[in-house]
């Protein structure tokens, strides 16, 4: 688990969880990134893991 990840996993907020839900999609943990999109109101997307990163990034800045 990275430092980011370690960060974000006690956020209680649906951005938080979106970001939860990626990093365990990016660990390759999907049972778990489910669980975390959900938390967040969203569906694990079919885009590549770079295409997401790009989408998270536009949200948020």
């Amino acid at each position: 688990m990275g430092k980011g990840h370690e960060l974000i996993q006690d956020v209680p907020d649906k951005n938080a969880s979106w970001i939860h839900a990626y990093f365990h999609r990016k660990e390759g943990d999907l049972w778990n990134a489910d669980y975390w999109y959900n938390r967040a109101g969203k569906k694990r997307p079919s885009v590549s893991l770079q295409e997401e990163w790009e989408v998270l990034v536009e949200a948020f800045l």
